[in-house]
């Protein structure tokens, strides 16, 4: 059946015209005052992702990035359905990266929408969306392009530049392809904008903004995954490639945002670091000229990635290497003026490696969104053991002791500012402090493990009191007083 496609100029003239209209009929308000915010949707306020409540939201998500034509999970239980849904949700994942790549939007050409597709993952964000799990936008790319043993663009971006066009194309296994001349040389072609198609990229954006600006359970569109330098590469792990980020990262990235702008105003545009940041935490960004930016890095311990290629030298030093990279993402969201989030870790069974991850954000009251939900035969991956489920089509194939790692007690809305978070996946053992606020009537929530408590849950609050239970094992707590509240459950 053929795929609708829509015009990418009529969206944007029906878009200024319907705002224009809802500007002359909105109700006027206080001087500087703006309208109540009702749809669920993630913002940012100082570190902070927020909710419409005010509440400070902490994620635990998983990745969803289906990289196989037609870029998009199925609708069976291989792929994504009601049940996963439900089991992510009962399971305190309440955040999912979801792969809404460029290759689908506009598929045939620059500003030709795919509606089909559009539709296909609105099936998926439908379903999510009922559970209350927030949701990012992914440009997902690896290596660019299936010519590259990639994935992420359309073909009509993929043009082979002159003069390796005139023998086939180099396809290494991920990520070695990265550092051939010829795909170092696409990378510097977009950011130099050649052809247009970083004219195209930013027009898709405006697309998935139009679609899905208003979508509740947004947490904003993360613009190009693990971007390359380009032939600037060999200096990133050594400088930084600062040059790279002030002459072509930024601009493109502003450029994309000014696009998502004119379909939605406030949702947030996460900045993504180049791809050896993953590995030597350096990221250049300067300070963002727009107040809902985000920074969304990846964190994969190079002794995680030895360990992965059976180099059993232990995965312990990554105590020390996560410890430095949440610093550095902090101090670079700072220099933003953005908020943060660890976007990828794992990639792994090794759960000594995820419990060391899981708890050095705990330590920096990091959002995070493991990789990855399942395996979904992932063709650009440094490590195969990934993926909760040993078979993908069968959710009580999971495997349990990742599942007992990565399922944790913790605040998912707080009514107020955090403290002191710490959860021991192997006792269960908990323990949260914050600060409340007498501006929030919504109560704090928490999601209890129901994998941890055998005999159930022993619950103990100081400065507050539990009132009430919400669907998904959580619980529901109020300040008593202005003081610290601290909730611990063992």
């Amino acid at each position: 059946m053929p795929r609708r496609s829509g015009s990418l100029g009529i969206l944007a003239a029906a878009a200024a015209v319907l705002a224009f209209g809802a500007t002359l009929l909105a109700p006027v308000g206080p001087a500087g005052a703006g309208p109540a915010k009702e749809t669920p949707q993630l913002s940012r306020e100082g570190r902070w992702l927020v909710d419409q409540h005010g509440r400070i939201v902490l994620v635990h998500g998983q990745n969803l990035v289906w990289k196989h034509d037609p870029y998009v999970p199925p609708d069976s239980a291989e792929g994504f359905t009601a049940a996963d849904a439900e089991w992510l949700a009962e399971h305190g994942f309440n955040g999912a990266r979801i792969g809404t790549l460029w290759a689908g939007v506009t598929p045939d050409a620059p500003g030709e929408v795919d509606e089909d597709y559009l539709d296909d993952w609105q099936r998926v964000i439908d379903l999510l969306a009922d559970k209350g799990i927030w949701m990012q936008y992914d440009f997902h790319q690896d290596m660019w392009h299936e010519t590259y043993g990639g994935e992420g663009v359309p073909d009509w971006a993929a043009e082979r530049p002159a003069p390796y066009n005139l023998h086939p194309p180099i396809k290494l296994s991920f990520p070695a392809t990265y550092i051939t001349p010829e795909l170092a040389t696409v990378y510097d072609n977009f950011w130099a904008n050649k052809s247009g198609v970083q004219d195209g990229w930013a027009a898709a954006w405006a697309a998935v903004a139009e679609r899905w600006g208003d979508q509740p359970y947004s947490m904003g569109y993360d613009l190009i995954n693990e971007p390359w330098a380009g032939r600037e590469w060999l200096s990133c792990p050594i400088t930084g490639c600062a040059k790279s980020y002030r002459d072509e990262f930024q601009p493109a990235y502003e450029k994309a945002t000014a696009a998502i702008r004119r379909a939605d105003p406030d949702g947030i545009v996460w900045y993504e670091s180049q791809l050896l940041a993953n590995q030597v935490p350096n990221s250049r960004f300067g300070p963002a000229n727009d107040d809902q930016v985000g920074y969304s890095w990846h964190s994969y311990c190079p002794f995680g990635y030895l360990d992965s290629q059976g180099i059993p030298i232990g995965v312990g030093g990554c105590k020390a290497y996560d410890d430095t990279h949440h610093r550095k993402a902090l101090e670079q969201a700072e220099t933003m003026g953005a908020t943060s989030l660890m976007s990828e870790f794992g990639a792994t069974d090794n759960t000594e490696l995820l419990a060391i991850d899981t708890a050095s954000a705990d330590d920096h009251f990091a959002s995070w969104m493991h990789w990855a939900y399942k395996h979904w035969d992932d063709p650009t991956t440094a490590d195969g053991r990934q993926g909760m489920f040993a078979d993908d089509a069968d959710l009580s194939t999971v495997k349990t002791e990742k599942l007992r790692t990565l399922v944790r007690t913790y605040p998912q809305a707080t009514a107020g500012t955090p403290v002191d978070l710490s959860f021991d996946p192997e006792t269960g053992e908990f323990s949260y402090t914050y600060e409340p606020s007498a501006d929030i009537d919504e109560p704090t929530e928490i999601f209890v493990s129901p994998i941890h408590y055998p005999s159930g849950p022993d619950i103990a609050v100081e400065g507050g009191r539990v009132v009430g239970e919400a669907d998904h094992n959580r619980i529901l707590v109020e300040a008593s007083g202005t003081g610290p509240v601290t909730v611990t459950i063992d």
